[in-house]
């Protein structure tokens, strides 16, 4: 990867990507393409958690690691948590991944379903099939966005779907990193780019949108290596018609890197 041009897309553990691919001999340009903003309405969380008890949900489902710390900190600072624990006693838990399984496991919380790997709605589907959903309430916490296909194919099985916002995913409110990605692009100066998130793909075209560098920005990342931590930024890459040339398996960073030395030493 020495001296390989690598864009970094990912935020949160931008700064931790930006090292690791540095360390392996990669000129990295840190191009920051999401924030996360908080989402939590204190006073609505307090009268669902109140809800709840007198119509407890069937289903709980934990989607992220961030989004479900944010819950419990929340339902924590009202007052709530003795609340909210009983009646995820009651319920059928179920973890998206590891991240989420390790919040909830720290609080003590019992797992009943685990999504596996890759951790993509499908896979979350598939951990309860065997529930009869029809007529049953379904809790969700929800990600940076709804959960547009998990949702309707609950509600398509017959359940009621309420869904917690934690968390929102917005463009990071300094876009001038993206907008020079988007001229280092279309100049041919990046030899890959790493998609660590479905909207990192999708803030990236926004952006090169308003400029009207769409076509080119596209144009760009089929001349080069895209690389996508899994099925969910690939599929976000496709709809917007970039060929994936990497895709994580496992969905994680190490196997991500590990793919990224294994094509630049082909």
């Amino acid at each position: 990867m020495k001296g390989r041009r690598v864009a970094v897309l990912e935020s949160r553990l931008g700064r931790q990507l930006v090292e690791l691919l540095e360390s392996r001999g990669a000129a990295v340009f840190h191009a920051p393409a999401l924030a996360e903003l908080p989402d939590l309405d204190p006073e609505q969380i307090a009268a669902l958690v109140r809800s709840l008890q007198a119509a407890p949900p069937k289903v709980v489902i934990f989607q992220t690691g961030v989004g479900t710390k944010a819950l419990m900190a929340a339902v924590n600072s009202l007052g709530v948590e003795k609340d909210f624990l009983k009646t995820l006693s009651q319920a059928v838990i179920v973890a998206r991944g590891p991240k989420p399984a390790g919040v909830l496991r720290g609080l003590g919380v019992r797992i009943d379903r685990s999504a596996a790997e890759p951790f993509t709605t499908r896979e979350i589907l598939d951990s309860i099939k065997d529930i009869e959903l029809k007529g049953a309430t379904v809790l969700v916490q929800r990600h940076g966005a709804a959960n547009a296909e998990l949702d309707r194919a609950l509600e398509e099985a017959g359940a009621k779907v309420i869904e917690i916002p934690t968390y929102r995913w917005s463009l990071p409110q300094d876009t001038a990193p993206l907008e020079e990605l988007v001229r280092r692009l279309e100049r041919g100066e990046i030899d890959a780019a790493v998609f660590t998130n479905a909207e990192q793909a999708r803030n990236l075209f926004l952006v090169s949108g308003k400029n009207s560098k769409t076509d080119v920005v596209k144009s760009a990342l089929n001349r080069i290596v895209v690389a996508s931590i899994g099925p969910v930024a690939s599929a976000a890459l496709r709809e917007a018609g970039v060929e994936v040339r990497i895709e994580a398996k496992p969905p994680k960073l190490g196997a991500l890197l590990a793919a990224l030395d294994v094509a630049f030493a082909a």
